[in-house]
């Protein structure tokens, strides 16, 4: 199971608003300078993640809860997004090869193929992602962020 902490944005009839923030490593490397990935998420917008999920216990805004999806969706989604559009781009490339014979026609049918496959790769991801195992599940609730005080007598 992936587990994340999620913050609490929204609560209202069942339904939670979670706001998560996307974690790199770049920070705890030393290669930072030097790097492609560290130049590419400086670049690219901070991601925070805004998503809502069942909860039938009430929550408030602020309280911290833990999400936790299953790791053969995570897989299922990667084989999913990476190998659809390799597969169409290899294939439809292979196939304007041996239609045509040239390799003008091979590099299109590798565009056509590619851009293809993530339209197909698109269309089954809606389709899979309303199935329940593709749905994170609260794992643990946090106390409120009102509910512990803490006084001290000087």
């Amino acid at each position: 199971m992936m587990r994340e902490w999620a913050t609490v944005v929204a609560w209202h009839d069942g339904i939670a608003t979670l706001h998560t923030e996307a974690k790199t490593t770049c920070n705890s490397c030393s290669a930072r300078k030097g790097c492609g990935s560290a130049m590419l998420n400086k670049l690219g917008p901070k991601n925070a993640h805004v998503m809502q999920i069942n909860s039938e216990k009430p929550l408030s805004p602020g309280q911290r809860i833990e999400i936790g999806i299953r790791e053969s969706s995570l897989l299922s989604s990667a084989l999913l997004v990476y190998m659809t559009p390799l597969v169409g781009l290899f294939a439809v490339a292979g196939l304007f090869q041996m239609l045509f014979g040239s390799d003008l026609a091979a590099a299109t049918g590798a565009l056509l193929g590619g851009v293809a496959g993530f339209i197909v790769a698109k269309g089954l991801s809606l389709r899979l992602g309303h199935r329940e195992a593709f749905q994170p599940v609260i794992l643990s609730i946090a106390l409120p962020p009102d509910a512990l005080r803490v006084e001290s007598k000087v």
